[in-house]
């Protein structure tokens, strides 16, 4: 049902200001998705992922590519300033995802989670043990800890959208989490909207009261001392 135009929307705090993104959140967000895509698993995988032109097995594997690559940014002694660490990414297929991660089509969806899991475990330990003034390259600007899990819970909860959307199935996720990288990612999303509806608006996949659908998005992960600076 939409929200009423300036009302606040399930789980806002109007005037609150949301906690950290942590590890937790990332594991959490992860594990919800699993439970999600488990009980899909005889559904048809290779139909296009909401309003995506991948599939949704390759939206799974792009998933687990970027929770991958995310922990891989938090990885080296020195983290890189200027590049992403530089794997080699290729796609399947034309048009496909350019991955690392790809998981084996022989075990199936429930292979394809536990590959989605690992990657996201992967991030959770990183995000866990880095230290918080560590900062690495991201295309939309250098970010630290916080920002990767951020950035992974997003990836996480926009993503399962996109694929239950395809496979038909219920995803509607914690609105405190979403609030939390509503406030790390997009701090000039409307604060009087539902949780979950924004940021489906601010990643362009819905409208929201008053709103036009987003054409173009980007996230702001610069770490917060560094925002609060600028």
């Amino acid at each position: 049902m939409p929200e009423t135009p300036g009302s606040p929307g399930p789980g806002v705090r109007p005037g609150a200001q949301p906690g950290p993104v942590t590890a937790d959140d990332v594991r959490d967000a992860v594990r919800a998705a699993a439970a999600v895509l488990r009980g899909a698993r005889e559904a048809d995988w290779d139909v296009r992922a909401g309003s995506l032109e991948w599939s949704c097995w390759e939206t799974v594997e792009h998933l687990a590519d970027d929770l991958f690559a995310y922990a891989a940014q938090l990885g080296p002694e020195q983290p890189p300033s200027d590049r992403d660490v530089p794997f080699v990414w290729s796609p399947q297929r034309p048009g496909g995802p350019a991955n690392v991660v790809f998981a084996d089509r022989a075990a199936g969806a429930a292979g394809l989670v536990q590959v989605l899991e690992a990657s996201g475990a992967l991030l959770t330990a990183m995000v866990r043990t880095a230290p918080p003034d560590v900062r690495s390259h991201h295309v939309f600007g250098a970010s630290d800890p916080e920002g990767f899990a951020a950035m992974g819970v997003v990836e996480t909860l926009v993503h399962v959208h996109d694929v239950a959307e395809g496979l038909g199935v219920r995803w509607e996720p914690d609105a405190g989490l979403c609030e939390r990288v509503l406030a790390r990612l997009f701090p000039d999303a409307p604060t009087d909207t539902g949780p979950w509806p924004t940021l489906l608006w601010a990643t362009g996949r819905g409208e929201i009261p008053g709103r036009a659908r987003l054409t173009r998005w980007r996230w702001h992960g610069a770490p917060r001392e560094d925002a609060e600076r600028d």
